[in-house]
């Protein structure tokens, strides 16, 4: 059976660009198809200045946000990153496989750097490795897919070279994953800036819906969307980005065609308040499933325990075998009371 693995950074508030571009693919698709593990990925947001708080609250916050988009516990495996030793213990094998020079060539780490020294602040070590650390997400699960977006396709692109490269040096030890890429349509960005994904982590909210923002506010953001100059309702990501992006999120919610659409409106104002309603009707499942887990925080908890030790079973004999493979000895088993005796 395919081996599906995805993670998600607990860095801010869930959007509806995570939910229409990822989640609900993983509810409704992924899970079912495949063997998959859905991770918060938690040591990743400490690559960065961050609240020590906000981590530990942000990290709830999304695995009980993703149990809410659907991900069924009994079907696949939550769990937090940093609950299962094997990412790390990994991580470092990989760091001694990749070499500088790959790692600084990564594109968010060119533009998070710059970012960074803008503000002047210091860039972390985390910063420049967490690639590896990615990697190690993904091979210590034997995964054949991660489905990922566009923005993260070359670290998953690095993910494979590592792997061939352990491969071919220290004996077969890790399946190569290939990425796969969500549907064009899903692709949500920012309402205020359409040229732009909407993110999680963006400075001000106006352009991003978060998933537990209420029905008014959610109306609110979608009708102050911007749009382009012109009136008429076409469908094109290039000269018309703003209405584009309604247009595919509308079709998102509705499961229609954003050309299609186009036809159908005369004006953006009734573009943007059915959208604003479709985007309402979409979240508001969601959100009450996320107050009924709020109420049942042991629930929670019971859920990513056990899914961190279903995690940790299937991926401990592919990091020991990683081990062995590098040229490490195992640790020396304790006597048994029978054998010393």
């Amino acid at each position: 059976m395919t081996r599906v693995f995805s993670g998600i950074q607990p860095t801010g508030h869930l959007t509806l660009g995570n939910y229409l571009g990822a989640m609900r693919r993983w509810a409704e698709a992924d899970q079912y198809r495949a063997d998959s593990l859905f991770c918060v990925v938690d040591l990743h947001a400490l690559t960065m200045d961050h609240d020590p708080a906000r981590v530990r609250r942000l990290s709830r916050q999304t695995a009980t946000l993703l149990l809410a988009a659907g991900l069924d516990p009994d079907v696949c495996t939550v769990f937090l990153q940093s609950h299962v030793d094997e990412h790390t213990r990994l991580s470092y094998l990989l760091e001694c496989v990749a070499s500088d020079g790959e790692m600084r060539r990564m594109i968010q780490y060119k533009e998070k750097a710059a970012k960074e020294r803008e503000r002047g602040g210091s860039v972390r070590l985390s910063l420049l490795t967490y690639p590896v650390l990615m990697a190690a997400d993904i091979l210590a699960y034997g995964a054949d897919e991660v489905p990922v977006g566009e923005d993260q396709a070359q670290h998953v692109e690095l993910t494979r070279d590592l792997a061939v490269r352990f491969n071919q040096r220290y004996g077969h030890t890790f399946v190569v994953p290939r990425a796969t890429l969500p549907p064009v349509g899903a692709r949500v960005m920012n309402l205020q800036e359409p040229t732009r994904k909407m993110g999680k982590s963006d400075d001000s909210g106006a352009g991003v819906v978060y998933l537990l923002d209420e029905p008014d506010v959610v109306r609110k953001k979608v009708l102050r969307a911007v749009t382009d100059s012109g009136r008429e309702v076409v469908y094109d990501r290039e000269e018309r980005p703003g209405v584009a992006n309604l247009l595919d999120v509308l079709a998102a919610c509705t499961g229609g065609n954003p050309e299609s659409l186009a036809d159908v409106y005369d004006s953006y104002g009734s573009l943007k308040k059915d959208t604003a309603e479709a985007v309402v009707e979409v979240l508001r499942p969601l959100q009450a499933r996320h107050r009924e887990l709020c109420a049942d925080p042991a629930y929670v908890e019971g859920v990513l325990r056990d899914g961190a030790e279903k995690a940790r079973a299937v991926a401990r004999p592919t990091v020991d075998t990683a081990y062995r493979a590098i040229g490490l000895l195992p640790p020396v088993a304790e006597p048994s009371l029978s054998a010393a005796g």
